[in-house]
């Protein structure tokens, strides 16, 4: 995972980072446009934004990976019948809403689809569909019809930043990453802030790149990636209905090296993975909780999802107390129910490099507390505070630093690692959830 430490003075500082992390690849443009619809479920007027990506020519070198919930969305059931489609032209997003359970949500997919491969004179299954919002609403399919010649009208390849911008939902502010490989590169960005445990074969992610990698190559680049990177994150342990992550190759800049292309896409994965967590719905504070010494990795990365879905740790975070009890609550009770044989004598506890458990027993005194609350502090996005209606809101929209609330657990067993990023749990997490739709 990535282990910057990056640092914006203020809004603007954030937005010219992102502009140098935005240009696209070779072969690639993106055009988005905004629509007002009278959702049927709900009958107030709603904004959606609507988003093509489109590629110069297609190609056959694409992949993707889908959410393992079992409900999945139409654009995903969709998705799924067309990866074995010769090639691929274009992407058609929609915020706003998800598509999920709707009744003629698959229909009303392929018609978008179908509307989009028109305009851009593709066959309608050279298109792949992908949206994010609220679960059971029907798509605006007539809306979004009429809506999209105004995203073909705005395709540019300059920025990914319009693109980064048009999927959000209850992010506060774009995700885009870069990384440069001999004469090409790769661009992904993200939409992601709540309902984030994504367990990938309301996450999407798209990664674009101007190198010529093979479709079985790049599927299996992904795949690996993605084990290492958005597979390791969770905000409120919730799996999507809707995760997708799609990988296309324009084909454009020959490929220096395999393993070139695979080190900068597993960083361009796992820098993105904690923006979406820094980003996450209510987040004061990311934790990294890095596991060592377990059996083997399942066991390492089932106590790093442990620690960071602990709702009583969570909240101590958030409040900048270090009730490390909590942590070890987290750590047992994963490893009793798993069976691991765990020798409680053999485990180390660190927060912020302080060890707070060693040799069966809890190492706490006063100076030790001051400095856990200090790594806290020091850890913090922001600080809480209540607007004139009471609601929590944060008071800003862009992340000050790239800091962790860092813990390091030494299970004692064996050699396997993991690595997992995590987040607080807020009251602003609390509030956009219970008014999300209202």
């Amino acid at each position: 995972m990535s282990s910057t430490d990056l640092r914006f003075a203020d809004r603007a500082a954030h937005r010219a980072f992102l502009e140098r992390e935005a240009p696209l690849p070779a072969g690639f443009r993106v055009g988005a446009c905004g629509l007002e619809f009278l959702p049927a479920e709900l009958p107030r007027p709603a904004r959606m934004n609507l988003l093509l990506i489109a590629l110069d020519r297609p190609t056959p070198s694409f992949a993707a990976r889908f959410t393992r919930n079992a409900f999945p969305g139409a654009p995903v059931v969709l998705g799924r019948r067309r990866l074995d489609a010769p090639t691929v032209g274009a992407l058609v997003v929609n915020n706003k809403v998800s598509n999920v359970c709707a009744p003629g949500g698959l229909e009303a997919a392929e018609r978008v689809c179908a509307g989009a491969a028109d305009l851009l004179g593709l066959a309608p299954e050279q298109v792949l569909p992908a949206s994010t919002g609220v679960i059971g609403w029907r798509l605006p399919v007539e809306r979004m019809i009429e809506a999209l010649p105004a995203a073909r009208a705005a395709l540019q390849g300059s920025s990914a930043l319009p693109a980064a911008e048009a999927i959000l939902t209850t992010d506060l502010y774009p995700k885009v990453r870069r990384a440069a490989v001999g004469e090409g590169s790769i661009v992904g960005f993200a939409k992601g802030a709540g309902m984030i445990e994504p367990n990938l074969a309301t996450l999407l992610v798209f990664l674009l790149t101007d190198l010529a990698v093979g479709r079985e190559a790049l599927r299996a680049a992904l795949a690996t990636a993605l084990d290492q990177s958005f597979n390791r994150i969770s905000v409120d342990s919730d799996t999507s209905t809707s995760d997708s992550v799609f990988l296309l190759s324009s084909g454009r800049k020959p490929l220096p090296a395999p393993g070139a292309f695979q080190e900068a896409l597993a960083r361009v994965c796992a820098d993105l993975a904690e923006d979406v967590v820094r980003n996450g719905e209510g987040v004061h504070h990311v934790l990294r909780v890095a596991v060592s010494g377990a059996a083997g990795e399942a066991e390492a990365l089932a106590v790093g999802k442990a620690v960071v879905n602990s709702p009583l740790l969570k909240a101590a975070v958030n409040g900048n107390d270090p009730n490390v009890g909590r942590l070890l609550c987290a750590v047992g009770k994963v490893a009793g129910a798993a069976g691991m044989g765990l020798d409680p004598a053999r485990v180390v506890m660190r927060v912020g490099g302080e060890v707070v458990l060693q040799g069966g027993d809890m190492r706490l005194d006063p100076a030790t507390e001051q400095r856990l609350v200090a790594h806290l502090r020091k850890a913090e996005l922001y600080a809480s505070a209540p607007s004139a209606s009471g609601i929590f809101k944060p008071p800003i929209d862009h992340p000050p630093h790239e800091r962790c609330v860092e813990i390091a657990i030494d299970l004692g067993m064996g050699w396997a690692a993991a690595t997992v990023l995590g987040a607080d749990l807020s009251h602003e997490y609390v509030t956009e959830n219970a008014d999300y739709r209202s």
